[in-house]
């Protein structure tokens, strides 16, 4: 899978994830962990397939 996500793509991807996942535990509501977990995975992977169905590429790196 190429890497179409910049750093700070993944870095804001993987921080709202965790804040996300924080809110289930620290509140009733469960459902924010499993949108937590959205974001969070595209961040560690470095893909969005949003961006790849818009043809956008952040990554500095050459595919």
């Amino acid at each position: 899978m190429k890497c179409n996500m910049g750093f700070l793509d993944r870095a804001a991807r993987i921080i709202l994830g965790l804040v996300l996942i924080g809110l289930s535990i620290s509140s009733t509501i469960g459902a924010w962990g499993y949108l937590g977990a959205i974001p969070l995975i595209m961040g560690l992977i470095g893909n969005c397939p949003l961006y790849t169905l818009l043809k956008i590429n952040t990554c500095k790196a050459k595919n």
